[in-house]
């Protein structure tokens, strides 16, 4: 064997090695805009396409949660049959992006409680929604530290008007402290 071929077959055989996780390295091929690797086992994302919906099970998906409503201009008009064809779970919460309510927050929670086993990806049309959800529920029910879950936000966007002032309001109603930036 050629020097430069026994170079690529040792960096090859060797790369593994320097792979965080092989799960991680799965959830990166989402194809969507904004995709954001919260854990091994929880991803948001804004919409991925239909070829990347088809393959979620082959990257280890067990769960779609949509945080839009589905009659939104770029949505998958198929999306709940696409991932339910592959047998994973689908939970549509239509959350109107002007208007978050309580009631959705709640829905999350319930959704993600029952899925906690599974591996998830939350999405909306561009991970605003969802990486907003997604930390609420990290901060409120996993008592995770604010500051530290909201770095997963602000790789996607700064919320301002109506979502700062939910986050804000849903953070004070459980006695949680934290300005979103």
């Amino acid at each position: 064997m050629n020097p430069q071929r026994r170079s690529l077959a040792l960096s090859l055989a060797a790369a593994p090695l320097f792979l965080p996780n092989q799960s991680v390295a799965q959830e990166t091929q989402v194809a969507a805009p904004n995709v954001v690797v919260v854990s091994p086992r929880l991803v948001t994302s804004g919409q991925p396409s239909r070829s990347s919906l088809a393959a979620l099970r082959s990257q280890g998906y067990e769960a779609v949660i949509y945080l839009a409503p589905p009659t939104v201009p770029d949505a998958v008009h198929d999306e709940a049959a696409i991932v339910e064809r592959q047998g994973l779970a689908y939970v549509n919460i239509p959350i109107k992006f002007n208007s978050p309510t309580e009631q959705d927050y709640e829905a999350f929670v319930s959704a993600m409680a029952a899925l906690s086993s599974r591996k998830v990806l939350v999405h909306c049309q561009v991970n605003m929604r969802a990486s907003s959800m997604v930390f609420l529920h990290r901060v409120i029910v996993g008592k995770e530290d604010p500051e530290r879950a909201y770095e997963a936000v602000a790789k996607v966007w700064s919320p301002d008007g109506p979502w700062k002032r939910y986050i804000v309001s849903m953070l004070r109603k459980h006695d949680i402290r934290f300005e979103p930036y």
